[in-house]
């Protein structure tokens, strides 16, 4: 039995797969199965697996009908036959190293589920703007400690750079579809069953930026799909038992945000911000107060809790700064969710 399993779900991805492919096999830990699952492709994706397969043991293709991504990860998982999955896109490229540093983290932190490691975007001149700030605030986030503090901001994991154990996975039921990023939706309920994460400060994943990847072309990539999929499991974790919940930030973020939260039924009470021209205002029927009237809506609740969802750059550091000034503790009285 492999010691790791590599899933890794293909779909008309002729254009990359050698590439990605050459970097799995030239890596430095040598036990391990590469998982290919060939999710119905029409190009040339077949014909190179099966030229793969042939050429490397180690390499096993699977073959679906088209059903897209999830029922290809879930497919492949159930194929596995390593305690470690380390999950691999057809298009990235994993550092020859990467397996062999992961596998020994989790050999040595037994109550670790998943490490991920810091990744860099490529090809350098295709990287984006907003692709290069979300890598470099991922790749800030290493501790157990930091990845669950910022859970709910975005995912704080790159789908394509995780080994996980495989139990704690399929405990879960696997993959999951609910309308919204599939990679997202498992972080979020591996962090309410208290699950460890951990990151290498090693970077040991390449990430192709390209203007067609899943993030910019599927309607579960959406920032309306992110926002259900935060205020979903905000009401089956952090806001479980809550009598009123106080919401900074009363701009596109904060109101979005806020009307899925009263659709999960959540007793959402008032909008706190800093701009003159919304305080005095409302959100949804509810008033948008000044940073000032906190403590007195705080006082007046019995178990309240504080959501920050201001959108703009450098606003979390400022909101953190104010609410550690009143003495609420991050994680327990309040969530950062942008």
């Amino acid at each position: 039995m492999p010691s790791v399993s590599v899933l890794l779900p293909c779909f008309n991805a002729a254009a990359t797969l050698d590439e990605a492919l050459a970097s799995l096999t030239c890596q430095t830990l040598t036990d391990f199965e590469v998982v290919c699952v060939d999710d119905g492709s029409t190009d040339a994706t077949p014909a190179l697996l099966e030229a793969w397969e042939r050429r490397d043991r180690r390499i096993r293709l699977l073959r679906t009908e088209h059903a897209g991504i999830i029922a290809a990860l879930n497919a492949g998982l159930e194929a596995c036959r390593a305690p470690y999955v380390a999950r691999m896109d057809a298009d990235d490229r994993s550092h020859p190293q990467r397996l062999q540093l992961q596998a020994a983290f989790l050999d040595a932190h037994p109550q670790t589920d998943l490490v991920s490691c810091r990744v860099a975007g490529f090809p350098a001149g295709q990287v984006r703007e907003g692709f290069r700030v979300y890598i470099e605030w991922l790749n800030g986030l290493l501790s157990d400690e930091q990845i669950r503090r910022e859970m709910f901001v975005e995912s704080p994991l790159p789908h394509p750079s995780v080994t996980f154990r495989r139990a704690a996975v399929q405990r879960l039921g696997g993959y999951e579809d609910h309308g919204w990023a599939e990679d997202y939706d498992l972080w979020l309920r591996l962090y309410l069953a208290g699950a460890r994460f951990a990151k290498l400060e090693e970077t040991l994943v390449e990430w192709r930026e390209r203007p067609d990847r899943l993030t910019r072309t599927d309607a579960r990539y959406s920032l309306e799909n992110f926002l259900r999929a935060k205020a979903y499991y905000l009401t089956r974790g952090p806001l479980i038992g809550r009598d009123a919940v106080i919401l900074w930030g009363a701009g596109m973020v904060g109101r979005r945000l806020g009307r899925q939260l009263i659709r999960q039924g959540v007793p959402l009470t008032a909008f706190i911000d800093i701009d003159p021209a919304k305080i005095g205002r409302t959100r949804h029927g509810r008033l948008v107060q000044a940073p000032e009237d906190l403590p007195r809506l705080w006082g007046s609740c019995q178990n309240p809790a504080l959501l920050a969802g201001v959108g703009a750059r450098g606003a979390r550091k400022l909101i953190r700064a104010r609410l550690e000034a009143l003495g609420l503790r991050e994680g327990q009285d309040w969530w950062s969710v942008a």
